[in-house]
C-alpha cells in the first residue's frame, strides 16, 4: 500500500518524456506563427504608411493643379519622409478616352530599387478643366458637383506587392 501511494503522487520517466516531445514540437510552431505575425503587422503598417504618402501626392497635386490652373501630364517622381522613414513615389498622368480627363497613378515604396513592386499604388481620375466657374462653385458649398471632376480614389482596389 505504501508503494502505490508513492506512484500516485508523480509521474513516470515515459510520461514526462512525452510531454517535452510535445512542447518540443508545439514551441517552434509557436514561435514560427508569432514570427509571421509580427512580420504581417510591419508590412501592414508599412502598407498604410505608403498609402497616406500617396494620398498626400495626390492632394499636393490637386491643390497644385487648382493654383496654377494646370493639370501636371507627364511623369514625375521623388522622395518623401513620413513617420520618420523616407518613402521613393512615381506619379504618372495619362489623358483617358474621356475628354479634359487624366488617369494619374502614384507608386510609393520604401526604397528607389522596388520601382517595380511598390507597397502601394493608388490610382485617381482627375479634370484637366480647372476653369473657375462660379455655378460649381455654389454647387460645392450645397455639397453637389466637385470643381476637381470628381476625383475617384481607387487606392484600395489596386494596390501593388504582396
Amino acid at each position: 500500500m505504501h508503494l502505490n501511494s508513492l506512484r500516485a503522487q508523480g509521474f513516470t520517466l515515459v510520461e514526462v518524456m512525452v510531454a517535452l516531445a510535445v512542447v518540443a514540437i508545439a514551441l517552434p510552431a509557436l514561435l514560427l506563427a508569432l514570427s509571421q505575425h509580427v512580420d504581417a503587422t510591419g508590412y501592414l503598417r508599412d502598407k498604410s504608411l505608403a498609402h497616406l504618402v500617396a494620398a498626400n501626392k495626390l492632394e499636393e497635386l490637386r491643390i497644385l493643379s487648382r493654383a496654377g490652373q494646370s493639370l501636371l501630364r507627364g511623369q514625375d517622381s521623388g522622395e518623401e519622409a513620413m513617420a520618420g522613414r523616407d518613402w521613393y513615389w512615381w506619379l504618372d498622368s495619362q489623358p483617358t478616352q474621356v475628354t479634359n480627363f487624366y488617369r494619374v497613378e502614384i507608386d510609393v515604396a520604401a526604397s528607389e530599387e522596388q520601382r517595380d513592386q511598390p507597397l502601394y499604388t493608388l490610382v485617381a481620375f482627375l479634370s484637366a478643366d480647372l476653369r473657375a466657374d462660379p455655378a460649381a462653385g455654389e454647387a460645392d458649398a450645397a455639397g453637389g458637383a466637385r470643381g476637381d471632376g470628381g476625383a475617384q480614389d481607387e487606392g484600395g482596389a489596386h494596390s501593388a506587392g504582396g
